[in-house]
């Protein structure tokens, strides 16, 4: 692994930081932005100041690049940026970071330049990322799997006999995936309890979250073309949050024999930031030692997991924030390589903005369930929350706030917030 120069953690910022941001100039993150009333286009942050790139180009500060095509800063989605590829994608960023130091005056002192390149986060709207052509969800927490069979089926047996094996997944609904803000209207749909006699039409009455991490990919394949997991990292451009609603009752009665459909495809939402693998670069670790071995096309060198804190937060409209989910993107028992490799041995083609979701991330503790569904035990055990109230799922009116981050050496890189508000069903 070369040494990526933007990663070095004694790198300060002439742009201010508040501490504890999840933007130091060790990030620099990838974005999509408008300011009063402007056209999307991409943008970076570093602390609370949004840095517009087609500024940067048409001021000049990105010449350096050569990039091939320098409009991809000025189009509605990271999309074309993305596919000119992993060289360019490290190039640009290192060139930010060199661009953004303390000690380097080319911006710091051109403050009519600063006017048209930075703006505080207050004053602008971001926007989805990437277009979005294909998405697929796996279910790769081994505890979270282990918890929804004990759950739903025999404890003794919890998982299914192909589990160890492959990355269970299932292709999911492109396009209501939606950014950190946007409101999710309660979904309606056929719901049968278990003393009913058949099933009737209704709003969820159990309507959850899902804690995940997906990423982007960066690069397109040829119908027939494989990617190994030694060359995935190379297709994988970035990460978000990720909080793929889901409404447990609904999903109940009509996922056998094929799995989620209207229980999942109303919404998902992602946050606006996507961070690079070369930022997360120092998160690395180890997974869990898989049993029984993996098949050939399955199997890895190196560190493929990352420790990235993973936080979730309930809030009542009336009322403060309630931590209920406190887990880690290092316990996933199958790594984005492996989940990648194995999207691809049959010969499906993957393109540019195509994203693919963790599965919910659970932990060994209760705290860190990924979800409703196990923090309550199938609402068997409702939370408390601070203002009294208790949750089985989530009401009307509710906030639930996903945030993430990683940290060593005194930095601390995190993806901001992944936010979504639940209003009545229509």
């Amino acid at each position: 692994m070369p040494i990526i120069k933007a990663n070095n953690p004694a790198l300060s910022s002439w742009i201010e930081v508040p501490k504890n941001s999840d933007f130091p100039i060790q990030n620099i993150p990838f974005g999509i932005f408008s300011f009063q009333g402007s056209s999307p286009r991409a943008c970076t942050r570093i602390g609370d100041t949004v840095i517009d790139l087609s500024a940067l180009v048409e001021l000049g500060f990105l010449d350096s690049l050569r990039l091939p095509d320098f409009s991809v800063f000025h189009a509605e989605t990271l999309n074309d940026f993305i596919a000119l590829g992993k060289p360019f994608w490290r190039k640009t960023r290192n060139r930010l970071s060199e661009l953004f130091q303390k000690d380097n005056p080319e911006l710091q002192n051109d403050t009519e330049a600063q006017k048209q390149v930075l703006h505080h986060i207050k004053d602008v709207t971001l926007h989805l990322p990437v277009h979005i052509g294909d998405y697929t969800d796996f279910y790769s927490s081994i505890q979270h799997a282990t918890n929804v069979g004990a759950m739903f089926r025999d404890p003794k047996n919890a998982l299914l006999p192909n589990w160890k094996h492959l990355p269970v997944g299932y292709h999911g609904r492109a396009s209501s995936i939606v950014v950190s803000g946007t409101p999710i209207h309660r979904p309606k749909g056929q719901v049968k309890p278990p003393d009913a006699e058949k099933p009737f039409f209704t709003p969820t009455r159990q309507l959850d979250f899902e804690l995940e991490v997906a990423f982007v990919v960066g690069g397109n394949t040829q119908l027939g073309q494989s990617i190994s997991t030694a060359e995935a990292e190379d297709y994988i451009f970035g990460l978000v949050l990720f909080n793929d609603w889901s409404a447990r009752d609904i999903q109940a009665w009509e996922y056998v024999p094929l799995g989620p459909f209207l229980a999942k495809n109303f919404a998902s939402t992602i946050s606006p930031w996507i961070v690079t693998l070369d930022a997360l670069e120092p998160f690395r670790v180890a997974g869990v030692k898989q049993k029984p071995e993996v098949l050939d096309y399955l199997k890895f060198k190196g560190k493929k997991n990352y420790d990235i804190n993973l936080e979730v937060y309930l809030k009542p409209e009336e009322s403060e924030e309630n931590l209920i989910c406190q887990s880690n993107f290092k316990y996933m028992y199958w790594n984005m390589c492996q989940q990648l490799a194995h999207h691809t041995i049959g010969g499906c083609n993957v393109r540019v903005g195509d994203m693919c979701a963790s599965g919910t991330i659970s932990g060994n503790t209760p705290n860190s369930y990924g979800s409703l569904l196990e923090l309550t035990w199938r609402g068997s055990k409702p939370l408390k929350l601070k203002d009294g109230s208790e949750r089985k799922f989530v009401e009307d009116k509710d906030t639930i706030i996903i945030r993430g981050f990683g940290e060593k050496d005194g930095v601390r890189i995190g993806f901001g917030e992944c936010i979504g508000k639940i209003l009545p069903a229509l």
